[in-house]
């Protein structure tokens, strides 16, 4: 009798134990992950060389990554590397990329001399690339080749590139991490009450007589009857309501919230294409297969005739190849699977974005470079949308369409002017 009451504490007494040591860690994670947040913030790189070497990345990788390399390395023309330091100057890099054939056509000596020493290949002609993206591109270029500079400190924080030309930390959890950690703390207190109820009902199943009668009833029947007890217990059948009330409902929002998301979808696709071969190893731009990207609303999918570009004469006896001619002497399209899918109430236009506001494909489709199977890494929701257009910067320089719009917002705020400020949260922009 006195140890069967022994037992009985030392379980009840675990539980709360239990529950003091979750709690206890709980609120340890929430508060450090916050200072973690804090002291991890990382500090914004200047720009390199007098140029904006963020922009200078994205109009490298769209204009000139198919020939060249950062490094020293020589891919079709020579690596860019100390590109500037070999130019006569910058001036005469300006005229150069913006026209090669013209700056030859003068007898200019070096030109002519890299013209020759590079198999006389001609260097496409770039005449809509202003002198400040061009020393975007030469801080790019210096950016790239500068030794990558030692960390500090002995925390373990990282800092991670999200996607969309800013940095996060990873140290501390976001405020939606907290919630949920809160949320599962009282489901876990109401687990734990429970627990205790089923433990006190089996006590007393459990446990003889102690005022000197006869115990004649079964196990069974004094189960029965604690279970019976419990279940006509208000304050328990309360508990166990609100926790159904609490799963139903968390169930129900997560579905709600993953509607239309294909987060991580990668579909096997009717011909094997490899984006890490063709646009990481090989460095073949996207827009040369996307012709859409930069000149209307779809970035498009790829016709065979543009495959035929290269591959009439490259590998044409891979199996995979053999099903691009298949497919063009049928008279038929190749059908490939989407990955990337909006709404139709939702409208994207992929010229605005890439055209006009440089926005790197990688932004919303990851590293495609890196990818031998395309995946959807971005949620493309609503909120991941807005969030991107109230922390991206409008590029206004050297741009007067945007002089009365940056004058009106500096006499409100002193912050850069973001996205947002011109309309990009007005629900016409996207829903019409």
């Amino acid at each position: 009798m006195l140890i069967h009451s022994i037992n009985i504490v030392h379980k009840m007494s675990c539980l709360y134990k239990l529950c003091g040591v979750v709690v206890l860690s709980l609120m340890l994670l929430v508060s450090g992950g916050q200072v973690k947040a804090q002291d991890a913030a990382p500090a914004a790189a200047a720009p390199a060389g007098g140029g904006d070497a963020e922009k200078g990345k994205t109009l490298f990788t769209n204009n000139c990554a198919q020939c060249h390399a950062v490094s020293g390395e020589k891919v079709v023309g020579p690596g860019l590397k100390g590109i500037e330091s070999r130019a006569p100057s910058r001036d005469w890099l300006h005229k150069w990329i913006r026209n090669s054939s013209a700056v030859i056509a003068t007898g200019d000596a070096y030109a002519n001399q890299v013209f020759n020493a590079n198999g006389k290949v001609q260097m496409s002609s770039f005449p809509s690339l202003t002198d400040a993206d061009i020393d975007g591109i030469l801080a790019y270029i210096d950016q790239a080749n500068k030794p990558a500079a030692p960390t500090t400190g002995g925390g373990d924080d990282k800092v991670v590139d999200n996607g969309g030309g800013g940095s996060a930390s990873t140290g501390g959890p976001s405020e939606l991490f907290t919630f949920v950690l809160i949320a599962l703390l009282l489901v876990m207190l109401l687990v734990l009450g429970v627990l205790l109820v089923i433990v006190t009902i089996l006590s007393k199943a459990v446990t003889p007589a102690t005022d000197g009668t006869q115990v004649t009833s079964s196990f069974g029947q004094r189960l029965k009857t604690g279970l019976s007890d419990a279940f006509n217990n208000p304050t328990l059948r309360s508990i166990v309501i609100w926790l159904f009330l609490l799963v139903a409902v968390k169930e129900t929002i997560d579905g709600a919230y993953g509607i239309g998301i294909q987060q991580g979808y990668a579909p096997k696709q009717p011909i094997a294409y490899s984006h890490k071969l063709h646009a990481g190893q090989y460095k073949i731009d996207c827009n040369y297969c996307h012709t859409g990207a930069q000149k209307g609303k779809n970035a498009t999918i790829p016709a065979a005739n543009i495959c035929m570009n290269c591959h009439g004469v490259i590998k044409k006896e891979s199996p995979e190849i053999q099903k691009i001619y298949t497919a063009i002497e049928e008279n038929r399209p190749i059908e490939w699977i989407r990955v990337h899918n909006l709404p139709d109430l939702a409208y994207f236009n992929h010229a605005q974005h890439v055209n006009v506001g440089n926005v790197a494909c990688q932004t919303c489709h990851g590293e495609i470079e890196k990818m031998e199977v395309v995946e959807a890494r971005s949620s493309l929701t609503m909120g991941w949308c807005i969030d991107c257009h109230r922390r991206t910067e409008v590029n206004t320089k050297d741009n007067a369409y945007y002089d009365k719009l940056v004058a009106l917002h500096r006499k409100e705020s002193k912050e850069p002017l973001k996205v947002a400020n011109i309309g990009g949260l007005e629900c016409s922009k996207c829903h019409y």
